[in-house]
């Protein structure tokens, strides 16, 4: 959320009514997020100056551990070295740290060409979004989702109860440091998850919803009591089930 939110705000300053902005001082600190979106706390350092140049050589963007060469346009301006530098910053001070393995196993690669690509400045920030927007879509619709053996099939479904919430067994990265409480796209996914936990015995998909539209599925190493609740199904592994009193 917060990467794609960045690049949107970078597309906008590459795309801006006054040019082409840089932001010179690009720190995590320089950003906040607000219901969602990504905002710039401070445009003092911001410039829409490009680099002047006679030729070529004139235009290396240089970097602590890295250096790009870029063209000089006709007019005597370094080509794309506000958007550049941006994208780059952005590169270096969120992507490397946000993006690894913060995506289900499927999408991981996607996000590591995104990180690659951005990285050594393959991709401008045009091919960038829309990278991202490709990998949002993915998410959101379960597209991402290989196809394989139907799992729910070896749990009991409890319709109308929920587990009391408590303290469980964790998991990453889970929204909650109480237990193991991961966004899924269907109950077939969660079930997929629990199966590849060994301390897995059940799961409930809640009501609660991420940012994205996704649901929020709660897995329990145990079955504690059980709980009425009309909104909500207990699905229980076979396996345990069978030594567990329900």
């Amino acid at each position: 959320q917060i990467c794609l939110s960045l690049v949107k705000l970078l597309f906008y300053l590459a795309h801006s009514p006054l040019g082409s902005i840089v932001l010179l001082d690009f720190q995590p600190r320089q950003f906040v997020m607000v219901d969602g979106n990504l905002k710039v706390t401070d445009m003092d350092d911001a410039s829409t100056e490009e680099l002047s140049c006679k030729e070529d050589n004139d235009c290396t963007l240089d970097f602590p551990t890295k250096s790009f060469p870029l063209k000089c346009s006709a007019v005597g301006k370094c080509e794309g070295i506000n958007e550049k530098k941006n994208l780059f910053n952005a590169y270096r001070y969120f992507f490397t740290y946000l993006l690894p393995h913060s995506a289900p196993p499927a999408l991981q690669p996607f996000l590591s060409d995104i990180l690659n690509a951005t990285g050594d400045l393959r991709y401008g920030i045009n091919e960038t979004l829309k990278a991202f927007e490709n990998v949002l879509h993915l998410y959101k619709s379960g597209l991402y989702l290989q196809k394989r053996p139907l799992l729910l099939k070896d749990y009991i479904s409890l319709k109308g109860f929920r587990t009391v919430e408590g303290e469980d067994y964790k998991c990453w990265p889970s929204y909650s440091h109480l237990g193991c409480l991961l966004s899924v796209h269907s109950a077939e996914e969660a079930a997929a998850i629990c199966n590849s936990q060994s301390q897995c015995q059940s799961f409930i998909v809640t009501q609660q919803r991420t940012w994205t539209g996704r649901p929020l599925a709660s897995f329990q190493s145990s079955l504690t009591d059980l709980i009425p609740d009309a909104n909500t199904v207990v699905y229980i592994k076979r396996s345990a089930s069978s030594g567990e009193r329900l």
